[in-house]
Formats: structure tokens, C-alpha cells, sequence
């Protein structure tokens, strides 16, 4: 059973999947622009939604940093920017593809 755990690196706007220590899978994502930064730190994934609405894509995947979360975006031009309110942003592809392998409960370690 793998035992996966999130990384996120904000200085190269991407977004690791890794099995204990062993990354298998990154994925491109938008962080927070200079006003609104994405918060570094260890965080959870608290929650899941599937259609949120708004500007979130297919998926919001809720962070234990109180309104922040990984999730899809309707502006596909923006991932590999940093231009969020502080929220990781990912295509819709590859939100649902990460919400397959991980569970409410897994860490996120976002650094600069």
C-alpha cells in the first residue's frame, strides 16, 4: 500500500506525488502572487469537493491552513505562474489524476 505525501515547491511551481521518500509523479501548478503568497509548512488535506463552482475547476481539495487548498482551475494560462490568492492551482486533468491516489488526511509540505 503506498504511503503517499506531497510536496510542493513554490520556487519551481510544481506540485510532487511521493511514495514515503520516492517521487512518483509532478505535476506544473500557479501559487500566489506577491500580495497573496501560498503559505510554506506542513499542512493536511482536510477535505475533497468534486464541482465546487466558481473558479476552482473540478476539484478543491482543502488544506488544515484555513481557506487554502490544491484545486483545478478555470484558467489553464495561469499554471506555472504565481498568480493565485494564495491557492495552489492545477489543470483539471491533473487535479483529478492527484485526487485518485491521495486521501483526506495526507500531508502537503509546501516550501519556498
Amino acid at each position: 500500500m503506498p504511503d503517499y505525501n506531497i510536496i510542493v515547491d513554490l520556487s519551481d511551481h510544481m506540485l510532487y506525488l511521493l511514495d514515503g521518500n520516492q517521487v512518483v509523479k509532478g505535476y506544473p501548478v500557479a501559487t500566489g502572487k506577491m500580495l497573496t503568497q501560498t503559505p510554506s509548512g506542513e499542512f493536511t488535506i482536510i477535505n475533497k469537493q468534486s464541482n465546487p463552482g466558481g473558479p476552482f475547476g473540478v476539484l478543491w481539495m482543502g488544506l488544515s491552513a484555513p481557506h487554502y487548498g490544491i484545486h483545478g482551475t478555470n484558467e489553464p494560462s495561469s499554471i506555472g505562474k504565481s498568480v493565485s490568492h494564495g491557492c495552489i492551482r492545477m489543470y483539471n486533468s491533473d487535479v483529478l489524476d492527484l485526487s485518485s491516489k491521495v486521501s483526506v488526511g495526507t500531508k502537503v509540505k509546501i516550501r519556498p
